[in-house]
């Protein structure tokens, strides 16, 4: 049997991700029309929190305690790590710490789909209830980081909206109505109607999941020039962040009870950075920020490595842990 490694480096959606990049580099016309790019976000956001509704349904929410308090506490962990090592080791001002740990303290939901598909192909099917959690720790690390750049830049010029109307667009962006949208149609509606459109978002999914990865390897590429001779602070956290977040995700999944699939996707979930509720948010409370510089790390460089050797990397952890050979 192939090591983890290779299973991953071979899996379609990498690939993909890997001919975006090349393409890019190539300077290729390759291009998606962005009604397109548009589109395909829907269907995979809708699909993930509709599947996770009905497993939701299925194993009920006495099993959620837990795992939602260690997601939760997660995020805090990943936004204020990544805070005050881009502070302190990447010598960065406050605005463009915050943005970063803003980025690191949320989730990314596509690291978190090719989570999903790994384990299940390669440990076990994880808890039915994962993609509520990612809904969980889409926002709370974001809102911190936002805070704290509030309190450690009070006395600079200019008004700044509260921190409350700046939560506001996050909790009604499109990922957050989409998964916590999909997560209640798939918990409430009768099974038998959703037996019968349920086969759409679970067949044309990866298909789905490998269109998107080959747009994300372009602009992975493209994020990747705007670093402008940071490379070793890129490298360190866009590296370094995601292996101790990603074993301190597994530890808290561990801790919680998640299986050893479950806790391999948490590790993901904490090892990967947003780049769809965080970038909205960052834009909106902290313009100054360089935000080319946070996602050429979220995109960049934590991305492809979580794709590539982290999620192989948490299961082997998640494993050790549990004590399975």
């Amino acid at each position: 049997m192939s090591s983890p490694i290779v299973q991953s480096l071979l899996s379609p959606a990498v690939l993909a991700f890997g001919l975006g990049a090349a393409a890019r580099a190539a300077k290729s016309d390759l291009k998606f029309p962005p009604g397109l790019l548009q589109g395909l976000s829907i269907y995979l956001l809708l699909a993930i929190g509709l599947k996770g509704g009905v497993r939701l349904a299925e194993s009920g929410l006495t099993a959620l305690g837990g795992p939602l308090i260690a997601t939760i506490a997660l995020g805090l962990c990943g936004s204020l790590s990544t805070f005050y090592f881009s502070r302190y080791f990447g010598k960065l001002s406050v605005i463009d710490s915050a943005a970063i740990a803003a980025h690191y303290g949320s989730v990314s939901v596509v690291t978190f789909s090719a989570a999903q598909q790994w384990t299940t192909a390669n440990v076990a099917a994880p808890e039915g209830f994962m993609p509520a959690l990612v809904a969980a720790m889409e926002v709370p690390g974001i809102v911190l980081a936002l805070a704290i750049a509030r309190q450690a830049d009070a006395n600079e010029d200019g008004p700044r909206p509260s921190l409350w109307k700046s939560t506001i667009p996050l909790l009604t962006s499109m990922s957050m109505v989409l998964l916590i949208g999909g997560i209640l149609i798939g918990a409430f509606s009768a099974k038998e109607q959703m037996d019968k459109a349920l086969p759409l978002f679970e067949l044309l999914f990866p298909g789905v999941l490998i269109l998107y990865m080959l747009d994300l390897g372009r602009l992975a590429v493209s994020r990747l020039q705007e670093v402008n001779g940071r490379w070793g602070f890129v490298l360190g956290l866009g590296i370094a962040g995601p292996v101790v977040l990603g074993a301190l995700g597994v530890i808290f999944g561990h801790a919680a009870g998640l299986s050893v699939a479950g806790s391999t996707v948490m590790g993901a979930m904490g090892a990967s950075a947003s780049y769809i509720a965080a970038p909205l948010a960052v834009r909106l409370s902290l313009p100054k920020a360089n935000q080319g510089l946070a996602l050429a790390l979220a995109i960049g460089v934590s991305f492809p490595f979580n794709l590539i050797l982290g999620i192989p990397l948490y299961a082997i952890i998640a494993s050790w842990l549990a004590g399975v050979s």
